[in-house]
């Protein structure tokens, strides 16, 4: 968690150096939002999985839903991850999940053959 909104704005990472660091699936960089249509903003990094910057990370904001649930004294919240791209996720803490919407684009389709 950094201090403002703008300091996740502005990150310019060091991608090479994080791609460096063994065992590191990536970085997450949080703050709460100056704009109130949303609780918190973030951003996620993971060059080390051939990632830099994920424009919308529903893994990450498993995490950050209770993060900010416990920070906020909320159980519903609605986060902005500020990549390029940019998405708007909402999140729900039930019990020990973290439940996400928000609008997705399907990409690819399959079926997992036993």
């Amino acid at each position: 968690m950094v201090e403002s909104e703008e300091i996740v704005r502005s990150l310019k990472p060091d991608f090479q150096a994080l791609r460096s660091i063994p065992g590191m699936r990536g970085v997450i960089v949080t703050s709460t939002s100056q704009d109130p249509r949303y609780d918190f903003v973030s951003r996620f990094f993971a060059p080390g999985v051939g990632i830099d910057e994920d424009p919308v990370t529903g893994s990450a904001h498993c995490s950050l839903a209770p993060f900010w649930s416990e920070r906020l004294g909320k159980s519903a919240m609605t986060a902005f991850q500020a990549s390029k791209r940019g998405g708007i996720v909402r999140v729900r803490v039930e019990s020990d999940r973290a439940v996400l919407g928000g609008k997705a684009t399907s990409v690819l389709r399959g079926e997992l053959a036993a």
